[in-house]
Formats: C-alpha cells, structure tokens, sequence
C-alpha cells in the first residue's frame, strides 16, 4: 500500500488525475508534452548511452539496463525505454493515469511495470535503478530537497539521473503559464504556480545536496512558428533538463 509522504502534493496529484484519459491525444491537453517528447528521449537516451557504454545504433541498446520512470503520467517516456531493451518500472502518485498507461502499452505489445507509488516508497522498500527519469515532477512536489534525496537512493552507485523542470524567470512566467495556460490553452489553468519553479543554480545546489553528482544542463526552446523544439548550449530561460550522477562508492 502506497504511504503519504511529504513530497506528494495532493493538489498537484488532483490535476493529472483529472487530466489523465488524454495523455496519448497529441492535440489534447498534453500537446506540449507530445510536442517536447522527441527532445527529451534524445537527451536522455544520449546521456544513458554515454554513462554506460550503449550503442543506440543496435536493435537493443538498453538491454539489460533497469530504468525508473518516477511521475511516469500515461508512458510517454517509459513506452520508448521499453523499446530500446530496458526494463522499465513506471511510478506515479496519481492513480488515475495507471490504467491509462497500462492499456496502452498493452496495445503496444510492450511490457512495463506500471506501479501506483512514490519515490520515497520505492526507496524504503530497497528499490534500485542504473538509471532514473525525473522529467517535469520537480515542480510539482511538496518539497524538492526530500524528493530528490530519495530519488538519490533509488540509483545505483555509478547511475545516473536525467531531471527537467521549469526555470523561474518573467520568461517562463509569459511562455508557459500565460502563453500555454491562458492564451493557447493547451494545459488548464492553474496547472503550473511559478513560485515553485526553480533556477538551474537552485537545482543544481539541490542535486548536489540531495547526493548527487551534476554534469550536465541544457535548454530546452521552443519555436511557435515550427511548432518544435530544440536544444540550447545557453539559453535555460524557459525549460531545462540536467543530468546528475549518483557517484560510485
């Protein structure tokens, strides 16, 4: 059974679950996310592949890698690691978007462990990951410190984490809360408070208090007139992923 922990934040829980049945809609309520997806598994799957050695090249370069998808939401990430060999355990803490999830990857002849938990009870019960995916999750939690404490104990030594999130900037403030909330309407309002977006700094102080090794970050930049994405050197105006080591004992 799923115990309440300090990092899950019933409210932030409350919006997805609502949310849920559209996950796989490219043009529904999740549209940015659709839209972000192919840059997001390019870093994470370059970033894995470099840490361990995988050529992507092959049919199955994840193959005997265990990978933890934590705020998994309906698999938009853990279907594409499941393709690439791993094993993948999909974690979130609204249940509603479980059976969402399952029934998708069960059309897709894919087999993931979905499960209705939370990283601090994964952690508890001695779970441990070579790799761990924290995308868009940050934002949402209680208390990040916390949080990624636990995400910490749930890699091995040596593994690695990829984790995004939004900065907090008057740039994110227009783009993703009055631009995708108000304006497009791509996301109801409400599902994002800025105040809980965190700086790269922030986030890498955080990482590195929680255990961590950071290595790396990057931009994530949106281009409305191509409507898509690219990555960034520089500019982490706006959405930003990190990747972070849990160093070797």
């Amino acid at each position: 059974m799923t115990t309440v922990t300090d990092t899950v934040d019933a409210s932030e829980v409350a919006k997805f679950e609502a949310m849920a049945a559209e996950w796989w809609d490219p043009m529904g309520k999740f549209r940015p996310l659709h839209l972000m997806n192919p840059i997001r598994l390019d870093y994470i799957t370059r970033q894995i592949a470099a840490e361990y050695g995988c050529d992507l090249s092959t049919p199955a370069p994840f193959k005997g890698l265990r990978i933890l998808d934590i705020g998994c939401g309906g698999g938009l990430l853990s279907e594409p690691m499941a393709r690439l060999g791993a094993t993948v355990v999909g974690a979130d803490a609204a249940a509603g978007n479980l059976p969402v999830a399952r029934l998708h990857a069960e059309q897709s002849g894919l087999e993931i462990d979905y499960r209705h938990t939370t990283a601090e009870d994964l952690a508890a019960a001695g779970e441990q990951f070579d790799a761990v995916l924290n995308m868009e999750v940050v934002e949402h939690v209680a208390n990040p410190l916390s949080y990624l404490t636990a995400c910490n104990h749930l890699l091995k030594p040596g593994g690695i984490m990829c984790c995004s999130t939004l900065n907090r900037t008057p740039k994110s403030f227009a783009l993703a809360i009055v631009g995708a909330e108000y304006i497009l309407r791509w996301l109801p309002k409400g599902t994002h408070d800025w105040r809980k977006f965190i700086t790269p700094d922030e986030l890498f102080k955080l990482l590195s208090e929680a255990g961590f090794q950071p290595v790396d970050k990057k931009g994530f930049v949106f281009n409305p007139v191509a409507q898509s994405w690219s990555m960034s050197e520089r500019d982490l105006s706006v959405n930003y992923v990190t990747a972070a080591l849990r160093p070797a004992d």
